[in-house]
């Protein structure tokens, strides 16, 4: 697969990875060097990870513990601690090697040590592959509230091996899923004609859509970087989604959800908007609710989540002097932005997605 050029950096894919890698590493000298792991991670993916890049023998390994919970500030002073402690300096470069927490939180602490260390991207999850290692956007939750903290900051490279996606289970492949169908309405048609087919996800059936989702995602950020117009696009699904998904992560009674799960959702409702607001056809809309409740199942939602989850979206990063801003579908591939949707709508989209 050939690599992708971004802002300043390239993604590249599979072998290929390797070899820019190792020319990498031989080309700049780094005075340490961090490998940032999750629990699950480090059992699963560091083994793989050594055996391909075998010239990195002197590694410094950082493990925390796995999962969205940990994605917060205190998580990022142990980090700043731990950095301090064994001597990490300007020269250093921590290479982060998991899922979106790892890719978000270790650019983030990476990027904020000592005004800025270098850092690598290895997503080893298929949603880190197509969204969250990609872009330049690094950060961390504020409580329940997804990704409050952060800032705008790009790898030295990122490194697509989608055989790390054999050690990801079931229901976190369908997690990444969500945003692939994401772009599918957004931006390429044709994945979402691909995907509507699937009863689960295999490496084989994916490996085509991970490259041509990162293509999709570089060439809106080349645009927009600081998503001030069409990046905002991506956000399709994520305005009521981060709601749910912060709401089911806070409250005592509720099963934790994964990302895609819970955008899964946000975009069946937000694109019940659509079709309200501008005409969107019922007819994908219908086609997506049904897919995603055979696909994920229905989430547990009462109507008495309805007001917590409505008081959760004014934290969403694309507000603007209050007003709740989502992104709206007028056509496939053609989307609206921040556009405000009264309550009596909202309740109504909830309620849609709920109900048989």
């Amino acid at each position: 697969m050939r690599s992708i050029l971004s802002t300043n950096y390239y993604v590249h894919f599979q072998e290929n990875a390797y070899s820019n890698l190792n020319t990498y590493f031989t080309e700049n000298f780094h005075s340490k060097v961090f490998i940032l792991v999750d629990t699950n991670t480090k059992k699963y993916c560091l083994p793989v990870f050594l055996k391909k890049a075998s010239w990195i023998s002197d590694a410094e390994i950082i493990e925390i513990e796995a999962g969205e919970s940990f994605k917060n500030i205190e998580t990022c002073t142990h980090l700043w601690s731990i950095l301090s402690e064994k001597g990490a300096d300007r020269k250093s470069i921590m290479i982060n090697l998991g899922g979106g927490v790892i890719t978000d939180m270790g650019g983030f602490v990476a990027s904020t040590f000592k005004r800025g260390l270098r850092f690598i991207n290895i997503p080893t999850t298929l949603l880190s592959m197509v969204d969250a290692s990609v872009g330049g956007k690094t950060g961390v939750d504020l409580g329940a509230l997804k990704n409050q903290i952060g800032l705008f900051s790009s790898p030295e490279m990122v490194l697509v091996d989608m055989d790390f996606l054999r050690t990801v289970s079931q229901r976190e492949m369908r997690s990444g899923l969500a945003e692939i169908i994401k772009y599918g309405f957004t931006f390429d048609h044709e994945l979402w004609e691909t995907i509507k087919g699937f009863h689960d996800v295999s490496l084989e059936k994916i490996a085509p859509l991970v490259h041509r989702s990162v293509d999709i995602k570089n060439n809106v950020v080349l645009e927009d970087l600081l998503e001030n117009s069409i990046r905002k696009s991506l956000n399709f699904g994520h305005t009521i989604g981060h709601a749910i998904e912060s709401y089911f992560l806070d409250a005592p009674q509720k099963t934790n959800l994964t990302h895609g799960e819970a955008i899964a959702a946000g975009m069946v409702i937000e694109m019940y908007y659509s079709s309200k607001i501008y005409g969107f056809p019922m007819e994908h809309t219908e086609a997506l609710k049904s897919f995603v409740e055979k696909f994920y199942g229905r989430i547990n939602l009462e109507r008495q989540d309805i007001v917590p989850i409505t008081g959760l979206m004014k934290h969403d990063k694309k507000n603007v002097s209050g007003k709740v801003n989502f992104v709206l579908l007028e056509d496939l591939e053609k989307c609206q932005l921040d556009v405000q949707v009264g309550p009596q709508l909202i309740e109504e989209g909830i309620l849609f997605y709920m109900n048989d």
